[in-house]
């Protein structure tokens, strides 16, 4: 077994596939806060330009997790568990909005589950945990991934990594005062350690597991995997349970009521999703499926959260209908680019 400071520092990006490499990488920085903000409906279509400061923090976070997950070969799983620390980087310590009412014009976190003794709400923790794991981190790389005809590889050599460390770096540096300014708010220093600790615990069991090079054997005499399709279709409706919980169980059982609900719905959405990928014939084009099924998941999302957009109702609907018709234009593209490539060299991927 590879050393992780051979696999890290080994650079097997091919010289002829650089700049597709490059291309890809700027792809996933900017459809990343695309999906996050723009898809979702957090942001009207005409703060469209706001997308270039936003990639700074959400393209730069899903480029740096996608690169360092594909040298080190840690999976999935690792790409979750960096989605869930960068997660509460943005929410926790650039915007601070876990810990602040006011952020979302609020008087305090009732309601919203609050956690006694630390001033935060565990409602919106579990909110921004699963969006930016799932849809700002796991489904934009999901989906650029697709493109890519190679097995996952990384496509930026060192210099190009560094470029990105440090845009997003610079970027949360600025989001931080851009928040502070505005809100003139500061989270306690018991607070920010303890936000701080959850995420060092995160990225801990990221390493832990691309030590152990967490991909299990496949079951090679069990059943095939579904067909991508179907996988899409599994994706997108346990996608949209998740989203009924979040809209129907609170006006019955409050905020914390909605905590176990989503703990048991997830942890059987991971179970079923990680079976699958053991079965024989699991491939890239599955993991594409699966994004595939999130990523739509979040257009019809984007209409409901119409309504609470800072514009009109006619200019809401509209960059949702924009929004989403460019998503499932980049989904068709990447789908087109699977077929051409399992048809030439179906290759297994890991999940």
């Amino acid at each position: 077994m590879a050393t992780w400071s051979r696999r890290w520092t080994a650079d097997p990006t091919p010289r002829r596939s650089r700049w597709r490499g490059r291309l890809l990488a700027l792809a996933l920085f900017g459809f990343s806060p695309f999906v996050g903000e723009f898809v979702l409906g957090n942001q009207p279509i005409t703060a469209i330009a706001w997308v270039l400061v936003l990639a700074t923090m959400y393209g730069g976070g899903a480029v740096l997790i996608r690169e360092v997950v594909r040298r080190t070969r840690g999976g999935w799983p690792v790409i979750v568990l960096l989605g869930a620390a960068y997660a509460l980087v943005e929410e926790g310590i650039v915007d601070q909005m876990l810990f602040n009412p006011g952020y979302l014009g609020l008087p305090s976190f009732d309601g919203y589950a609050p956690v006694p003794g630390l001033g935060m709400s565990a409602g919106l923790t579990e909110g921004s945990l699963m969006l930016h794991t799932v849809w700002s981190i796991s489904v934009p790389i999901a989906v650029i991934e697709a493109f890519d005809r190679d097995a996952p590889r990384p496509w930026l050599g060192r210099p190009g990594l560094a470029v990105v460390g440090g845009v997003f770096v610079v970027g949360c540096a600025g989001l931080t005062a851009m928040q502070y300014e505005e809100f003139r708010f500061l989270a306690s220093p018991v607070q920010l350690g303890v936000l701080v600790a959850a995420v060092v615990a995160l990225v801990a069991a990221a390493v832990a597991v691309a030590l152990r090079r967490n991909r299990s054997a496949a079951d090679a005499g069990g059943r095939r995997a579904p067909r991508p399709w179907l996988v899409a279709v599994v994706a997108f409706a346990l996608s949209g349970g998740y989203w009924a919980i979040e809209f129907a169980v609170p006006p019955f059982a409050g905020a914390w009521g909605v905590l176990p609900c989503v703990a048991v719905w997830v942890a059987a959405s991971l179970v079923l999703l990680a079976r699958y990928s053991r079965r024989p014939g699991w491939s890239a084009t599955h993991v594409f499926a699966v994004g595939a099924g999130l990523l739509l998941t979040y257009v019809w999302v984007g209409f409901v959260q119409a309504a609470s957009l800072p514009v009109s109702r006619p200019v809401a609907l509209l960059g949702n209908v924009v929004c989403g018709v460019v998503a499932i234009l980049v989904l068709r593209l990447a789908a087109r680019v699977r077929r051409r490539a399992d048809a030439r060299t179906p290759a297994p991927a890991r999940v």
